[in-house]
């Protein structure tokens, strides 16, 4: 169910309110080009800055805007078990697919806080639960041992890997095998993260570029050496997207694209600031180039 091109979702804002309308509009824009799921409330979609009430009102209409046509995975981490199995909880009442949940900030925990973190969820909830490894966030690296570990339970199916560490794909195929499901976090490793066994990707990409997101993950899977080929060539148009999309703090570069794009403003809340003249232009440049703009 979770494999291709996977959006994380902007949160459009307007005058500092949650813009429900351009959500809805952005949610049958990926309907309409090919996204193959869409995954609301995530780091790019703001989440730290929503209210809980927010929070879960972006995840109900993401569900009911897709209509089960594609998968929704939820954010519903956080540094507190409480909190996260509360977030969990609702989005399977909702109807989320599955959950994404990041590995606990600030508090550091230990490998077996970890554990004991995620089990608490896998025992409260019964949707599947993808694991977001990313520690330049969170400080914290989840081992592939504690992963495996966790895998051993009914609802913990996969890893977000934003470890930018390609050998973790193979050493996690070698102890999980083919069941574990693998998604990059990294759009700009997509093409070698699947080639080494991962199955697609949970994009800020994929935001503004839905179509070129979609064919590349659809053709990188491929054994027909000219759909590889053809995989190579979109994946070089798409690498100048990956890399300026984080010159600032995401997802203030992408909500300036998507702005231009007409799909929302491009407003963030503080403590994040809109982009500078200077990454403005060289956004700009770069869209045109792709032909997105």
């Amino acid at each position: 169910m979770f494999k291709g091109s996977n959006v994380a979702l902007i949160t459009p804002f307007t005058n500092n309110k949650v813009d429900e309308e351009k959500y809805v509009k952005i949610i049958n824009f990926h309907l309409e080009n090919g996204t193959n799921g869409l995954v609301p409330v995530g780091t790019t979609g703001e989440s730290p800055t929503l209210s809980h009430h927010e929070h879960q009102k972006l995840i109900e209409l993401c569900i009911k805007e897709s209509n089960g046509k594609i998968p929704v995975i939820a954010g519903t981490g956080s540094n507190s078990t409480e909190e996260a199995i509360s977030l969990t909880k609702h989005a399977e009442k909702a109807g989320a697919n599955g959950a994404l949940v990041v590995t606990p900030y600030y508090n550091k925990p230990t490998q077996e806080g970890l554990y004991q973190h995620y089990k608490a969820i896998n025992d409260n909830c019964g949707i599947p639960i993808i694991i977001y490894n990313i520690p330049s966030r969170s400080v914290i690296d989840m081992s592939v041992e504690t992963m495996a570990r966790l895998f051993e339970l009914k609802n913990i199916v996969g890893v977000k890997d934003a470890t930018g560490d390609l050998d973790r794909v193979n050493k996690q195929k070698t102890i999980m095998g083919d069941e574990f499901i693998q998604l990059t976090g990294n759009d700009d490793n997509a093409f070698e993260f699947n080639k080494r066994g991962g199955v697609g990707t949970i994009s800020v990409t994929a935001n503004i570029a839905p179509k070129l997101c979609s064919d590349f993950q659809k053709l990188s899977k491929s054994t027909n050496q000219n759909e590889l080929k053809e995989a190579e060539r979109l994946d070089e148009i798409l690498q100048p997207l990956h890399k300026n999309l984080f010159i600032e703090s995401n997802p203030s570069p992408v909500k300036y694209v998507a702005k231009l794009m007409g799909l929302c403003d491009d407003s963030v809340r503080l403590p994040l600031v809109t982009c500078t003249d200077k990454t403005k232009k060289i956004l700009e440049e770069i869209s045109k180039k792709a032909k997105i703009i």
